[in-house]
């Protein structure tokens, strides 16, 4: 059965690989893709399907977001609800391409928060571009953050948001994301903690179909040794995770941040493991992940009352329209997205 409502997946920086690994999926898994459809510039999304060579891709323009389920097969199908102002250049910076893409998002995210879409798979942005388009945020977690407050009429503070990337092996959530390490080191609060714990266990509940088993990384080598080398653990870490447990959630740490994402991989599918990794910042959770391979990669954010994926790695600048990108990471994307609104 198809679902209520098609599944919208954003271009991305039209710089970067976004466009050209769209096409990809449309080409290379036309029957998964029914029911897709992506927005950006018509224009864009052609040079996109013509660096990939044969055999070639028509693009079909749609006219509504229902048009999704009867574009024909090994096609293309847009809705072009961005307008480019300007040619941008492969692999360059530019205020025009962090425009594109985030009126691309903005667009995306608002028909998801209406129920026009069933879920939002974003290719990827860069970050720079963004800021010189002018965009407040710092990516699209942030972004998606601020419209679903905007729409449900709340404080960002009121719509907490989280992170997760997830392979098949290994998931970890963070306690924070896109800021510097020392504020980072800030952000580790009972608060921030606890409620990470609270929206891990929310999402992945409905994701697996049963209560998760969360593993917590300490935040200083050997999670503190006992207050030997900090004492967040003992203040902080272990405290919220103590709350979580009395309000049902299965959390269990602080562990030492050097080993507890091999344990979990090593448990991954037994009883005894753990559905997920929550780790105190950005690069002690995601490093771990993308080592283990970022073509099946996939980003989650939890806490949203609409359902949005992105496959794990960027714009990929130096090999962006030479069509050598590999799009498993999108497609897998696409897979998580349809499990989740299925």
């Amino acid at each position: 059965m198809k679902p209520a409502a098609p599944i919208v997946i954003t271009a991305g920086d039209p710089a970067g690989i976004g466009p050209e690994i769209v096409a990809k999926l449309f080409r290379d898994h036309a029957e998964e893709m029914r029911g897709c459809f992506v927005v950006g510039d018509t224009d864009v999304l052609r040079r996109a399907a013509a660096c990939l060579g044969t055999p070639s891709l028509p693009l079909v323009v749609l006219d509504s977001v229902a048009d999704a389920w009867t574009a024909p097969p090994r096609c293309l199908p847009v809705l072009p609800v961005v307008q480019a102002r300007g040619v941008v250049s492969w692999g360059q910076i530019s205020a025009e391409a962090g425009r594109q893409a985030a009126d691309a998002v903005v667009w995306a995210a608002r028909a998801a928060l209406r129920g026009e879409v069933a879920a939002l798979v974003t290719a990827p942005l860069h970050k720079e571009s963004l800021s010189a388009a002018g965009v407040a945020f710092p990516g699209h977690t942030e972004l998606l953050q601020a419209e679903a407050a905007a729409h449900v009429g709340c404080s960002l503070g009121a719509m907490p948001v989280r992170m997760m990337l997830a392979n098949e092996e290994l998931r970890t959530v963070l306690v924070s994301i896109h800021m510097s390490l020392r504020r980072a080191l800030d952000a580790v609060t009972f608060d921030n903690v606890h409620e990470t714990l609270r929206i891990s266990h929310e999402s992945l509940s409905r994701l697996l179909g049963r209560a998760p088993r969360l593993a917590v990384a300490g935040l200083n080598p050997h999670a503190g040794e006992g207050g030997l080398f900090g004492d967040e653990e003992i203040d902080t870490i272990t405290p919220a995770i103590e709350a979580a447990r009395a309000a049902g959630v299965e959390a269990f740490g602080p562990f030492p941040p050097d080993t507890v994402f091999m344990r979990a991989r090593a448990l991954h599918g037994k009883p005894e493991g753990f559905d997920a990794v929550v780790a105190m910042y950005h690069d002690q959770g995601l490093i771990p992940v993308k080592y283990l391979g970022i073509e099946d990669g996939v980003n989650v954010t939890l806490g949203l009352p609409m359902v949005r994926t992105s496959p794990d790695h960027g714009t990929a600048f130096d090999i962006a329209g030479t069509g050598r990108a590999d799009a498993s990471s999108l497609l897998a994307a696409v897979r998580t997205a349809r499990k989740l609104v299925g």
